[in-house]
């Protein structure tokens, strides 16, 4: 298998599995191995070099620091798309033969559900994306959004402000939707609203025809969206040249700048997300999270929403997990970071048993830019 070493800022290239014996047996090195599992294929995919670089980012400032407690990170990409089987497969050779110490998932909750098996009672597993809320595998660590914080307060503002009181859920077909879509269902009943359809849609699937008619005989007031990657992109784009963006209002659960980018300027109006990072909030640590990832990347570089800077917050929290335990074996450091408050571009994170707070915002797209409408 192929992968990216990137303990270098700025390193791109592609290496076969390297020499490990120079450093000796798991933890009695001076290297950090952490193995980042990112989804570079399939629908998510197209957040891969966004998350890639975050982290590549996020690992050449704890270097330039020192490392963590004293080690350099040395982090390896490994693609957490396509088949379940293969991605596994690769989750052991990155803890047999590579020896990582350290997982980083920043990909689907499909992946997290397959990968924690490997994972559990091995090496620590920490969680980054947004999804269902819930995970309480010994050893695994979830920081990302959570229906509670991220779409309870959404619906309500959307009942209140836009009075929405018709709901149609659409989602892929896996985990994160069927799991978010029953707490939506209870949030939406909390605001006496009523789910006028629900469908879940298979995973790559790019025509959203039959969808499409469906909700427009149901006639909803909000379109609740919980589709992954591109499936979430080319079901907007055919939403607006279906005729109904100007009548309907949609809220994402996972969409980010790099999703408008696909969807269009044109094909954004009144869509809505919410999220605990967008560029627009103005937040001192955000501000410096983005000039800081502009200066290392140049001003073209993959557009940087939430979904990619979730894989940043990852090292935020190992760096204070580890800080705080004084050590990075592995129960003492899992100890810590499932009950401490880290800081990163988010501003201050509180994570307790399993349950991550952060700020969360409420935004609206304008284009290709999201405009941020209130704190939530």
């Amino acid at each position: 298998m192929l992968f990216k070493n990137l303990a270098s800022a700025g390193s791109d290239r592609v290496l076969a599995p390297m020499d490990r014996s120079r450093f000796g047996p798991r933890g009695a090195r001076n290297r950090l191995r952490v193995a980042g599992f990112v989804c570079c294929t399939g629908s998510p995919g197209m957040w891969g070099p966004a998350t890639t670089s975050a982290a590549q980012l996020a690992v050449a400032e704890i270097n330039r620091r020192g490392g963590i407690l004293g080690r350099e990170i040395e982090l390896s990409v490994y693609d957490a798309g396509g088949p379940l089987e293969e991605v596994l497969d690769r989750a052991e050779q990155a803890i047999a033969f590579d020896e990582a110490d350290l997982v980083m998932g920043m990909h689907t909750s499909a992946v997290r559900v397959a990968l924690r098996k490997v994972t559990r009672g091995r090496i620590p597993y920490i969680y980054t994306a947004v999804y269902e809320g819930g995970e309480r595998t010994p050893g695994v660590v979830a920081i990302g959004e959570t229906p509670r914080w991220q779409i309870r307060p959404s619906i309500h503002w959307l009942a209140e402000t836009r009075r929405a009181t018709r709901w149609y859920l659409i989602g892929s077909d896996y985990v994160w939707p069927w799991q978010s879509h029953r707490a939506v269902k209870r949030y939406i009943k909390e605001t006496g609203g009523l789910v006028v359809g629900e469908e879940f849609v298979p995973v790559g699937e790019d025509d959203h025809e039959a969808q499409l008619e469906r909700i427009r005989a149901a006639k909803p007031d909000v379109v609740l969206i919980s589709l992954i990657g591109t499936d979430s992109v080319t079901f907007n784009r055919a939403f607006a040249d279906a005729g109904l963006a100007s009548t309907t209002l949609r809220f994402a659960g996972c969409v980010d700048e790099t999703s408008l980018l696909g969807i269009g300027a044109d094909k954004t109006e009144n869509l809505f997300c919410a999220s605990g990072y967008f560029p627009s909030v103005g937040s001192h640590a955000g501000d410096g999270f983005r000039d800081r990832y502009r200066a290392m990347f140049g001003p073209y570089a993959p557009p940087v929403g939430s979904c990619g800077e979730s894989a940043y917050e990852g090292f935020c929290l190992l760096e204070a997990a580890a800080n705080r335990a004084g050590t990075l074996d592995m129960r003492p450091l899992l100890a810590a970071a499932d009950n401490l408050v880290y800081r990163g571009p988010r501003g201050p994170v509180t994570v307790r048993s399993g349950h991550a707070r952060m700020p969360m915002y409420l935004a609206e797209a304008d284009g290709l830019d999201f405009r941020v409408i209130k704190a939530i």
